[in-house]
């Protein structure tokens, strides 16, 4: 590994690459760049330094220049772990333009092709060897692998490897022992989309040191104006879609660039590329149950600028390079942050003004639930893991503070934070001055909310518990003879709609919860039974009490909005800004990477990133204390509350 580095004059560390004597600036110009982005230099330089790196930044942040550059200028050839064929393909297509021998490996080749490939690295032909991760299985691949010098091995879309990931794939599960097996002198690991958790089971899954340098950069996107609704249905939903396109792009003909729709259903895009149609766009829709050619037409049609507008699942998006696109509208929330804000980043790559419009419904829920129950090969695991990155991404949607600041935070891109954009909706919200409420009256309607709940526990589903506690006409009550308890009625003055809105903060906070099932009903967690019982305080933001009386989101301006808080905000993702919690979230971190490793045990087991941030910001002093933390079970106590309490109490005052 290398040495030690020197200090410029100017202050500035030089990195190995200068002991190494490698030209990056003469590399970078051979593989036809003029200078650096902002941040590549130094993740290069880092790498060539400490000899491993754990590199997070967004797609289309330059992340392959990182170890393309240096497996240009070292001796031997590097291994490049990539699970999408596609751009392997592209990648190699384009470093063979420039003058470099390498190639790749995978499924799509020819058994001739494939052994001839092998011969020519293990001749040494080639500085840069891509290969699919499900190679890695293959004994003639491990041969290869002990006939090559290997200055460098990089692993993209590196939260693949992670359980806890929103795209884990097994066969990501073997690169750990390939590690091992090779003892590269150098190891990258790069993704867009890890949390802090992930990261650390990246981590402990490759073998490396919790040491190893992490850069998380270029999350930031202040140029997107990021907006999210609740509506009511179709209709709501319409409306707002073209009120975003009215602002994005203007009208149909302005040439103002263009939009991508998505849609959870491929029925869904269908019926949106033709109303949008109807109304004069040129629309199209994409989904993965078209024919190859229509697919084809579609993207080139999207490409070269003949729509105005596709219509698309989640199938559409890989080699999106169209720099004005305006407007990423979501008729749907997809399954995480992580999705969410790989497909709004497609929006305004130019830098200038661009809108993401994200809409949640109320049967949203239930929706991603059954979705993620009939799933192949899901099991009580991974169905659990699933629904809660579906739930961070509507706790993000519930808003309460700034939405740029909440995704960077969620990210652990703490140093782009803007202190707020000033631009998505909360902030303008925030600005209108609302007036809150009194946090004991808040508290007060939580209760009795939940009390409803309580109420209809195990039998009934959401709308029950609403039509108990506005004490409307309801057969299923009436049976069950509810329509006679106390709680009958308690919140008459408050509209169904707004409740249903209340019930599912509830569900985001942990206080409710759905059952398995074709017909999934609610349930009180014992978090909701402790808020109901004023044992634990309730942590929730109220629905705004009017709803937006203007049609389209492009005319929203002055309208207040009122909030009630009771005690604090929830913890949604972007959790405190303070730095003396953020101290203690990364000492708690590096305790839960030492016990993952102990127990051999991902990270997620003993503590999700929601768990460690609410350890951080309320700092229990006992076990008693501890208890209500989110997360924290009476396994969890035992087996791991007094570390936690230890490394809160390194922080204490004195």
């Amino acid at each position: 590994m290398p040495g030690p580095c020197a200090t410029s004059p100017g202050g500035t560390r030089l990195s190995a690459a200068l002991d190494l004597d490698l030209d990056l600036d003469g590399g970078l110009t051979r593989l036809g760049y003029e200078q650096f982005r902002p941040g590549q230099r130094e993740a290069i330089e880092t790498l060539l330094t400490a000899g491993r790196l754990l590199l997070v930044a967004p797609t289309g942040g330059g992340k392959s220049l990182i170890y393309q550059l240096p497996a240009t200028l070292l001796r031997g050839t590097t291994l490049v772990i990539s699970p999408l064929i596609a751009l392997m393909q592209d990648q190699v297509r384009a470093l063979e333009q420039r003058g470099v021998a390498v190639t790749f490996l995978s499924s799509t080749l020819e058994a001739g092709e494939m052994r001839r490939r092998m011969a020519r690295a293990a001749a040494g032909d080639f500085k840069l060897l891509y290969v699919a991760p499900e190679r890695l299985a293959y004994p003639g691949f491990k041969g290869l692998l002990a006939d090559l010098d290997i200055p460098l091995v990089a692993v993209d879309e590196a939260h693949c490897i992670s359980q806890w990931g929103h795209d884990f794939r097994p066969e990501y599960l073997q690169i750990g022992d390939l590690i091992a097996d090779v003892r590269p002198p150098r190891m990258l690991a790069c993704t867009a989309t890890a949390t802090p958790v992930v990261r650390d089971e990246i981590l402990a899954r490759l073998g490396l040191g919790a040491d190893t340098p992490q850069l998380v950069r270029g999350f930031a996107r202040p140029n997107l104006i990021l907006r999210a609704f609740e509506i009511s249905g179709p209709r709501e939903r319409a409306v707002h879609v073209d009120g975003q396109l009215l602002e994005a792009l203007g009208r149909p003909g302005d040439a103002r660039g263009v939009g991508i729709i998505y849609s959870p259903t491929r029925a869904g895009s269908e019926d949106e590329a033709t109303r949008l149609r109807a109304r004069g766009w040129r629309a199209v829709a994409y989904h993965a149950g078209l024919e190859r050619e229509e697919r084809a037409r579609a993207q080139a049609a999207f490409s070269d600028g003949t729509i105005d507008i596709v219509a698309a699942t989640v199938a559409f998006g890989m080699g999106i390079d169209r720099p004005d696109v305006r407007a990423v509208i979501h008729l749907a929330p997809p399954g995480s942050i992580e999705a969410y804000y790989q497909e709004v980043g497609r929006a305004g790559r130019d830098g200038t003004p661009a809108w993401g419009l994200l809409m949640v419904s109320p049967g949203d829920m239930a929706l991603r639930r059954r979705l993620l129950e009939n799933a192949d090969g899901a099991t009580a695991e991974t169905l659990e893991h699933k629904w809660n990155l579906f739930l961070e991404l509507l706790r993000w949607v519930e808003g309460g503070s700034c939405r740029h600041d909440a995704i960077l935070r969620y990210f652990g891109d703490e140093a782009e934070t803007l202190a707020g954009c000033g631009i998505c909706d909360v902030c303008e919200a925030l600005s209108d001055a609302g007036t809150d409420q009194d946090p004991e009256s808040v508290a007060l309607i939580v209760r009795k909310a939940l009390s409803g709940v309580a109420r209809v526990h195990g039998r009934f589903g959401m709308t029950a518990a609403v039509q108990l506690v506005r004490g409307a006409a309801d057969e299923r009550l009436l049976r069950a003879g509810l329509d006679q308890t106390t709680t009958f009625g308690v919140l008459s003055e408050h509209s169904e709609e707004w409740l249903l809105r209340l019930l599912r903060r509830f569900v985001t906070a942990g206080w409710i919860e759905f059952s398995t099932g074709d017909r999934p009903v609610v349930r009180l967690t014992e978090s909701g039974r402790a808020v109901m019982k004023a044992e634990r305080p309730a942590r929730v933001l109220l629905p705004p009490t009017v709803r937006p009386g203007r049609a389209g989101v492009a005319a929203r301006s002055g309208r207040r909005r009122e909030r009630g808080v009771a005690a604090m905000p929830q913890a949604a993702p972007g959790y405190s800004t303070d730095t003396a919690d953020e101290s203690v979230f990364e000492a708690l971190r590096r305790h839960r990477l030492e016990l993952s490793r102990a127990l051999g045990a991902p990270p997620y087991v003993i503590a999700s990133d929601r768990t460690l941030h609410e350890l951080a910001t309320f700092r229990p002093r006992t076990l008693t204390e501890l208890e209500g933390i989110y997360g924290i079970g009476p396994s969890k106590l035992e087996r791991f509350g007094k570390g936690f309490l230890d490394v809160i109490g390194r922080f204490a005052n004195p």
